[in-house]
């Protein structure tokens, strides 16, 4: 995945606007050309990381939502009752606004709108410059490509390694593995877990280049034998060979030292 920068947010900023950014894969909100909050369908809320973490109950979020929503001071009154810390809620919301914003940045085909005057109701809590937020996504995007520079893994159901009997691997690992069965995306294990939806991408290709997780559409590629080696006999070579069949070989000849 590679975050973009959109020219209509720089606009945005320099016009100090307030209003809602609309993408494809998310959206951000402004305040006085500042982000002040974001959502994307790829990566867990605020809610989920705060109510998944055991730091607030779900009715307590619930109950918050309903009282606060109306006057956009949700925020506000989770600190005012004491219910969540105010430093506790800029961390876990600053996390959660940039998880939001590198995927609502990602590039689209499709149309960006803005509206103006939209003010979600979680409130302010620390507007963050817009500058920083496309930097934060775009540096995000360059660790991706560094750790696994494969992007299916992303999007795709991912499934635990056959290989993956006999190997030490941690808690939180084994969490996130054994979510990893061939049906839900990065995208749902990150929400079920309550974690980040980046953090889980980026465990995701760690694991994908250690040959420990994979996607079933690569399972079956690795298995299948190509088409030009069933008609003739002879595999023609590859500019782009599948990184499944690397894994196997790699695990083929780390079995024989």
């Amino acid at each position: 995945m590679r975050a973009a920068v959109s020219p209509m947010l720089v606009r945005l900023a320099d016009e100090r606007a307030t209003g809602v950014l609309v993408r494809d894969h998310g959206v951000l909100y402004l305040a006085d050309g500042q982000v002040v909050h974001a959502e994307s369908p790829e990566a867990p809320g605020i809610d989920v990381l705060l109510t998944a973490s055991g730091r607030l109950r779900p009715d307590s979020w619930a109950e918050a939502v309903a009282r606060a929503g109306a006057r956009h001071e949700v925020a506000r009154f989770l600190v005012d009752s004491g219910q969540v810390p105010g430093g506790e809620l800029e961390i876990c919301h600053l996390a959660a606004v940039f998880d939001a914003a590198f995927f609502a940045l990602a590039p689209t085909s499709g149309p960006t709108r803005f509206r103006y005057g939209v003010v979600h109701w979680i409130g302010r809590v620390r507007p963050v410059p817009t500058r920083v937020v496309e930097r934060e996504a775009r540096r995000r995007s360059t660790l991706l490509n560094a750790v696994w520079p494969h992007p299916a893994v992303d999007t795709a159901p991912v499934a635990r390694s056959r290989h993956l009997t006999g190997r030490a691997v941690s808690p939180r690992r084994r969490s996130l593995l054994d979510l990893a069965d061939g049906v839900r995306t990065p995208s749902a294990i990150a929400r079920e877990l309550g974690r980040p939806a980046f953090n889980t991408l980026i465990e995701i290709r760690r694991l994908a280049a250690e040959g420990l997780i994979g996607t079933p559409e690569e399972s079956a590629a690795a298995a299948a034998p190509p088409v030009n080696a069933v008609r003739t006999g002879v595999q023609e070579p590859s500019s782009a060979l599948d990184s499944a069949m690397l894994r196997r070989l790699r695990d083929a000849l780390e079995a024989t030292l």
